[in-house]
C-alpha cells in the first residue's frame, strides 16, 4: 500500500490497477476482482448499473467504469457487509447527491416565490369564503322530517 493514499477508507478491494483500456472481457475483469466470472454475469441481474456491452460475438465488453463499479459493489458486499439489496440502495444513494446538488441552487429562489403565490390566493380564497354566508340550496334530508 502507497503512503499517497486519499483517505483511510480505502481497502483492498480499491487497490486494484485497472490497465489503461477501452474494453475489458468477463476473463480479465473476472481476474482484477478475485471473482469467478458467474459471480459478475449474476451481479449484473441484480445490479442495474452494471451493464456491459456486448461485442458481435456475444462477448461481454466491460468499460473502465464498469470495472470500477464492479470492484465498488465487491467492497460493499464483501468488506463493508451489505446484503445485495442493501448493497443496491446504497449505489442508488450514492448516485443522487450529486444531481439534488447542483439543482438545488436553481430549484430553491422559484419555489420561494410560488409558495408565496399561492399563499396569497388562498388567503384570497378564505377571505371570500369568510366575508359570504354559508347559503345551502337544498335542504338536508334530515332537516326535512323534524
Amino acid at each position: 500500500m502507497s503512503a499517497n493514499r486519499k483517505s483511510s477508507t480505502n481497502r483492498k478491494t480499491e487497490d486494484v490497477l485497472i490497465p489503461e483500456k477501452l474494453y475489458f472481457r468477463i476473463g480479465e475483469v473476472s481476474r482484477l476482482c478475485k471473482l469467478p466470472a458467474y459471480v459478475l454475469r449474476f451481479w449484473e441481474t441484480e445490479f442495474p448499473q452494471l451493464k456491459p456491452a456486448k461485442s458481435g460475438t456475444g462477448q461481454r465488453m466491460y468499460r473502465r467504469r464498469e470495472v470500477e463499479l464492479a470492484l465498488h459493489i465487491k467492497k460493499l458486499l464483501y468488506d463493508e457487509g451489505f446484503t445485495i439489496a442493501g448493497a443496491r440502495q446504497q449505489l442508488k444513494l450514492e448516485a443522487k447527491p450529486a444531481k439534488l446538488q447542483s439543482a438545488l441552487p436553481f430549484v430553491a429562489p422559484a419555489n420561494h416565490d410560488g409558495l408565496k403565490r399561492v399563499r396569497a390566493q388562498l388567503q384570497e380564497i378564505l377571505a371570500m369564503l369568510s366575508a359570504k354566508p354559508h347559503v345551502s340550496h337544498s335542504k338536508p334530508a334530515t332537516a326535512a322530517h323534524k
